[in-house]
């Protein structure tokens, strides 16, 4: 439960003076629902009002503030000729205070002659004149004091200002407490960082105080690398119990190929855990196409073979039902009984599946978010299996977890390599394991980078592909066209293939419902359709072995790890294969490096490093899929600096200084509420 010191904070949004239904919209928009929300809410940069006595050409460009006193106005009475205000300053020097819109009387009544104004703005050169264009603000000389020095500027969304957020943030401020200090007083002291409330305020007074900001970005990482030791201390420390298989199930297999050594290799480390009392606690990373299922069914296999059940977490109803399709098939003829939960499974099949599940005659459940919620039982859970872990969040896992009698052994794999920094913030509570080796006969993915200018070429050569029997797969980023993006809409695309290639095009998009879905990748799993346009959701997805042709649009727009992704859909059956990113006009240096790296290696463990070299920690993070902890304070550039700190200060405080019972992890538990990591604290209670 939250200390009670923080609940202030923890107020709604509309606890704050001021804020109503009409202004709650647009800081819903921004993610701001509470106080904390919008005292996390850090500025993006400022403004420098520079206090002059005097107008000087040479500040052109700059903003600054300045007295000035109206002695002439300039209104031609047209709505669209602009409202112009001559002033001068205590020299006499003249500038043009110009307004557009056509209110007259409002500019009148702002800046009425021979009384002077403290004036801010850019100033700019308008012909031969100083002019200043809708200055930012206009106040009697005795009211400048509120407006002088140094302005936060914040990310913003439509109806909200710059100067109604920081006024927000002073609210929310006011609502924090001091708080006692979790940080090990030598650090601290080391870095001059000052206490957390007073970080707070000094970095919302002053955007430019390094000192606050890196206090503030620290405090988040140190949370988190805090939370993520506790949940494997929690793990270690709960009785879990050896599953020993007796491999009478697995020698019973009869794979059509031989294991990889990076196969063979993680198996021998699944089994070891496995056979250990204390949970196992694994991340398993594979390239696309390394062959993790087969991994994951041996672990399966154990489970069963040692009289326990075993459960297969899948983030799609896609995925889901690839798994339990494709390990129905690798199963057969062993008498494992699989069975499948989604949300769309509803009456008598639900029921049948529930009961089977409580009385032990379902071996092994493939689902999705359904197979841990409320009403599933299941007889005997000795081991999850988590599929593309970037999905899913602490919550979810625990909540899994918890569905066994006894703590469960757990494998969570991702088919998105994850760079060794990152490692130690996402993942640090694990072991890991890598599948570094391709299977045989999986030839790399040929990629070619092509200017979308050249589009016509490119659908004459997909023309060609589907001629000769091929499938392909034609990604573009949104759904629907907009306004405020050029990005090619699947729906426009599939359109325009239509009128070349007929009915054997199909569309899969994120708003689809999963029925409707599952039933297009099913017509182009069949080969009925040629030609799967789609949205990222393929980015994980069935398999299709005929499909050895990916088109991806606006490629520059992707990020690598997500590109990477979307290519390892094509040469699943072994052949040549191809993946085409098409590119926009101008590249920024970091698209252009990005495509060109994609065209020059299949290696995902190399494409993530680089990934992050070009993006930085924080922004990858702070970009993961929604079940991931994002990172609110600590900003890319500092994230690497900080983790390794933040990770020694964590293991010191657990090592050293009694965890969560001594004095300053009393202050720890606090950082853990307050930066909403304390899923670590509900499992220690919990265990």
């Amino acid at each position: 439960m939250r200390p009670d010191i923080l609940n202030p904070l923890f107020a709604e949004v509309t606890a704050l003076k001021g804020v109503g239904p009409q202004l709650a919209k647009p800081l819903e928009r921004l993610g701001l629902a509470r106080a904390v929300d919008v005292a996390f809410h850090l500025p993006s940069g400022w403004i420098d009002r520079l206090p002059r006595e005097e107008l000087d050409a040479a500040d052109v460009g700059q903003v600054i503030a300045i007295t000035l006193t109206p002695v002439e106005y300039r209104m031609s009475g047209s709505a669209r000729a602009p409202a112009r205000v001559n002033a001068i300053d205590a020299a006499g020097n003249y500038v043009s205070l110009t307004y557009f819109g056509g209110n007259s009387g409002w500019v009148k009544k702002l800046l009425p002659l021979n009384e002077p104004r403290r004036v801010s703005g850019k100033l700019e050169r308008y012909g031969d004149m100083l002019q200043m264009v809708h200055p930012d603000y206009v106040v009697p000389p005795g009211e400048a004091e509120a407006y002088s020095g140094r302005e936060a500027i914040y990310p913003l969304s439509e109806g909200m200002t710059s100067k109604r957020l920081a006024a927000l943030a002073a609210q929310a401020i006011e609502r924090a407490p001091e708080l006692p200090e979790w940080i090990e007083p030598s650090l601290k002291r080391r870095n001059g960082w000052p206490d957390w409330r007073e970080a707070l305020a000094r970095i919302h007074a002053d955007p430019a105080d390094v000192k606050a900001r890196d206090r503030l970005a620290y405090d988040e990482v140190f949370a988190n690398q805090l939370a993520l030791m506790l949940v494997r201390g929690a793990a270690r420390a709960k009785k879990g119990r050896p599953l020993a298989g007796s491999g009478r199930l697995r020698d019973a297999l009869r794979l059509p190929y031989t294991p990889t050594g990076a196969q063979a290799r993680t198996i021998r480390e699944i089994e070891g855990d496995m056979a250990q009392s204390r949970p196992m606690l694994r991340l398993l990373q594979g390239d696309v196409g390394a062959g993790k299922t087969l991994v994951a069914a041996m672990a399966l296999l154990v489970a069963v073979e040692a009289g326990a059940q075993g459960a297969m977490l899948a983030p799609t109803e896609i995925l889901a039902r690839q798994h339990f399709e494709t390990l129905q098939r690798l199963f057969s003829g062993l008498g494992v009984n699989l069975a499948i939960l989604t949300g769309r499974d509803k009456g008598r099949a639900r029921e049948a599946t529930l009961m089977g599940l409580a009385d032990g005659s379902i071996d092994i459940l493939i689902g999705t978010h359904a197979i841990f919620q409320q009403g599933v039982e299941y007889r005997d859970l000795g081991l999850v299996v988590v599929d593309e872990q970037h999905r899913f969040g602490v919550a979810e896992r625990m909540m899994l977890q918890a569905k066994a009698k006894v703590a469960p052994h757990l494998l969570v794999m991702t088919a998105t390599p994850i760079p060794r920094t990152l490692q130690l913030a996402t993942h640090g509570e694990m072991d890991v394991s890598k599948l570094d080796e391709m299977p045989p006969g999986r030839q790399p993915i040929e990629t070619s980078v092509i200017s979308e200018e050249r589009l016509e070429e490119v659908v004459n050569g997909l023309a060609r592909h589907l001629s000769g029997g091929g499938q392909a797969y034609w990604v573009c980023p949104l759904v629907e066209e907009s306004e405020k993006t050029d990005l090619a809409a699947a729906e426009a695309r599939a359109e325009a293939l239509r009128t070349r290639f007929g009915d054997r095009i199909g569309l899969v998009h994120g708003r689809m419902k999963g029925p409707e879905k599952d039933a297009v990748m099913a017509r182009f799993a069949s080969g009925e359709l040629g030609v799967l346009v789609a949205t990222t959701v393929i980015e994980v997805g069935v398999d299709v072995p005929n499909a050895t042709l990916i088109v991806i649009e606006h490629a520059d727009r992707f990020g690598l790890a997500q590109l990477h992704q979307l290519r390892g859909r094509v040469g699943r059956g072994g052949g040549r294969s191809v993946c085409v990113l098409l590119r926009g006009g101008t590249l920024s240096e970091t698209a252009r490096a990005r495509l060109a790296l994609m065209r020059e290696t299949n290696d995902g463990f190399r494409i993530a490093e680089e990934d992050l070299r070009l993006r930085g920690a924080g922004e990858m993070l702070g970009t993961r899929q929604s079940g991931e902890q994002t990172f609110r304070l600590a900003p890319p550039e500092k994230f690497a600096e900080l983790i390794g700190a933040a990770n020694a200060d964590a293991r010191l405080l657990v090592d050293r200084d009694g965890g969560l019972q001594g004095e300053r992890g009393q202050a720890a538990r606090v950082a853990l509420y307050l930066f909403e990591r304390d899923a670590a604290v509900g499992l220690l209670r919990a265990g």
